[in-house]
């Protein structure tokens, strides 16, 4: 408790250049757990839902039944599901047309997932650049604050004699918040960035690689219709 109070102290005795430094971090910091919160429920969905939506697809659900179930959630249906909805609703829209040529359905239906895929992709990757900014630039503005402290405080004994440590420390330890703080703001927004974009580098794998699964099912299909 003693510790906090002096921490405190120290904050309320800064110049105020430090002040500010100090409130930009604390701005930084805070809307860092925000995204990072956020961002967590968010990868979080988007996991399950490419889990639910696998099983479903995978069970050997008829694809037109599918295709309705997924068009009738709306705006609900996203990750794979909105995929998916763009591939099949692009292959049935070029099978409609009678001079369709079967290459041209199939590259037509993979880039209308394409498009849809980098679609959801943003949606997820929104905000990780503030993360990553914030882990970037935040000990470098406490060092900001950290130098500037320590100019004031060396300052205040120009006019001194005969200085000690003892008239030195203060000034400095308030310095030292700055750079702490930045740490402090840096840390947390650097990790959740490694790790939200490790995940988001596996949910994209796996619309990749659900792309080039369903298409391979829709080449299949042509075949089948052709020789039908």
């Amino acid at each position: 408790m003693n510790g906090e109070l002096n921490i405190l102290d120290l904050v309320l005795h800064a110049s105020l250049p430090v002040k500010l430094v100090l409130l930009i971090l604390v701005i930084f910091s805070f809307a860092s757990w925000v995204i990072i919160f956020r961002k967590w429920a968010m990868l979080d969905a988007a996991t399950r839902d490419a889990d639910a939506f696998e099983q479903r697809f995978w069970s050997g659900a008829d694809l037109s039944a599918l295709f309705r179930e997924v068009t009738a959630r709306g705006e609900d249906a996203g990750g794979l599901a909105s995929v998916f909805e763009a591939g099949f609703r692009e292959f049935v829209r070029q099978r409609q047309r009678r001079s369709a040529d079967p290459r041209a359905v199939l590259e037509a239906s993979e880039r209308a997932m394409r498009v849809s895929g980098t679609r959801e992709v943003d949606k997820l990757e929104h905000n990780l650049e503030f993360l990553a900014n914030v882990g970037s630039i935040s000990p470098y503005v406490g060092l900001f604050g950290t130098v500037w402290g320590i100019m004031v405080a060396f300052q205040g004994l120009g006019s001194i004699k005969e200085a000690t440590i003892a008239m030195v420390a203060p000034g400095i330890s308030e310095a030292l918040v700055a750079t702490a703080m930045g740490l402090f703001a840096a840390i947390p927004a650097v990790w959740a960035y490694n790790r939200y974009s490790t995940r988001l580098e596996r949910i994209t794998v796996r619309f990749d690689t659900f792309q080039e699964e369903f298409s391979s099912i829709l080449h299949r299909q042509i075949l089948a219709d052709e020789h039908a």
